[in-house]
């Protein structure tokens, strides 16, 4: 086991540190750097700022965190949180809606996140017990372990696929003097399907709210593991 897998778990094990007055600690120095990456993006967070910003020396941040791996790990714990109770939320189909919602949210609000690899370990606390969560909804479904894992896994993917891509193309943008001109391009002979599609308005802003595709795509997600809940049902 590598010393980043090693410290995952040691992060797993502890519990977080209390605030103790003016001096510096664990918790304080996770603030600080959540709120630079924040402002900066994750890439701008380094031991040295943080030290600045907390208004302690480099050298004394390495007593509560062994370095930036360890400081990202405690980071992404800090802004994944763990997810809302939502009892009132249904079936399973209906938890893992509000789940998916939950954590576009969260992305949302801490986009830095999209650049720190979720998927593979070392896992933090807050990211396992999202895991529990979206498990424990699929509990009664008649899917396997695996199936349920690999379910999630879908979701995850499509919340921060959809996040990703929203967040590199910015700001809406007034596209109508390009699709005017796409449109005159575009012929029935080279490009019939496209064609149909522009002349219906797939690049009309007015026609669509801003997580009409997040949720399109997520439903549509969703449909694909009922259709196999159903199957392990019948």
């Amino acid at each position: 086991m590598d010393d980043h897998m090693a410290a995952g778990l040691d992060l797993l094990r502890d519990a977080p540190a209390k605030e103790r007055g003016r001096g510096l600690t664990r918790e304080r120095i996770v603030r600080a750097a959540v709120e630079l990456a924040d402002a900066d993006g994750v890439e701008a967070v380094s031991m040295a700022r943080v030290a600045e910003r907390v208004g302690f020396t480099t050298m004394s941040l390495y007593r509560h965190v062994r370095g930036k791996d360890e400081l990202v790990l405690l980071m992404t714990n800090e802004a994944i949180g763990e997810p809302p109770d939502h009892p009132e939320a249904g079936d399973w189909r209906a938890r893992l809606e509000r789940w998916c919602w939950d954590l576009v949210d969260g992305v949302r609000r801490h986009p830095w996140l999209l650049d720190v690899p979720l998927s593979r370990p070392p896992w933090t606390r807050g990211q396992l017990v999202w895991l529990d969560r979206a498990l424990a909804a699929l509990a009664g479904t008649g899917l396997t372990e695996s199936e349920k894992a690999a379910s999630i896994l879908l979701l995850n993917g499509h919340v921060f696929s959809q996040a990703r891509f929203v967040a590199d193309l910015g700001e809406p943008q007034d596209l109508t003097a390009y699709v005017d001109g796409l449109k005159r391009l575009l012929d029935d002979a080279r490009f019939p399907a496209l064609k149909r599609a522009v002349d219906a308005g797939i690049f009309d802003p007015e026609d669509e709210e801003p997580d009409d595709d997040f949720r399109f795509g997520l439903e549509r997600v969703l449909d694909g593991i009922e259709r196999l809940v159903d199957l392990r049902e019948t």
